[in-house]
């Protein structure tokens, strides 16, 4: 099992290497100085431009769900007040990066929030073998939020809401 995380480890550093013709090439150093919740943050970056990140193809449940002051404090204790490395994919609607944030040198904060099972892979935007495995994971050792087995997904959930308020 120990040798399996070390490869998997190896594996996950590889696939986020600036130089892997998978990542972009935009990457940013910078200090993570506000968690807004477990899959946005805000960056300070060394020109003290402050940035909005939002993790790359992961789900953390919404405000009153459970398990995302989880999800949040899980972000805070990783990274709050912490030098990170983000490899940004894009820019979303509302002006964030979407990146993959690497901390303490080699972790993948995506991949850590879904192997301790506090968040979805979030498959309607991500096809990585690594997070769904994670996932999968995750779900036979009901880890985290896979305790429940009815686990309701972040899109579920938010869909459900404004269906409420329509009526």
């Amino acid at each position: 099992m120990y040798k399996f995380c070390l490869v998997l480890l190896f594996l996950i550093s590889l696939s986020f290497h600036p130089n892997n013709s998978n990542a972009k090439k935009d990457s940013i150093i910078g200090k993570a100085v506000a968690i807004t919740d477990g899959d946005t943050f805000k960056l300070l970056t060394k020109d003290s431009t402050l940035i909005k990140v939002r993790l790359a193809n992961i789900d953390c449940p919404e405000k009153k769900q459970p398990f995302s002051k989880k999800a949040k404090q899980f972000v805070v204790d990783a990274i709050f007040s912490k030098t990170v490395t983000i490899y940004v994919l894009k820019k979303d609607r509302y002006q964030r990066y979407i990146a993959n944030v690497i901390y303490d040198d080699s972790l993948n904060l995506s991949c850590e929030l879904v192997r301790h099972g506090l968040a979805w892979h979030y498959v309607k935007y991500s096809k990585d073998s690594i997070l769904q495995s994670l996932e999968d994971k995750a779900k036979l050792n009901r880890v985290g939020l896979w305790a429940d087995r009815n686990a309701v997904a972040p899109w579920i959930w938010r869909s459900s809401k404004k269906k409420k308020i329509k009526h």
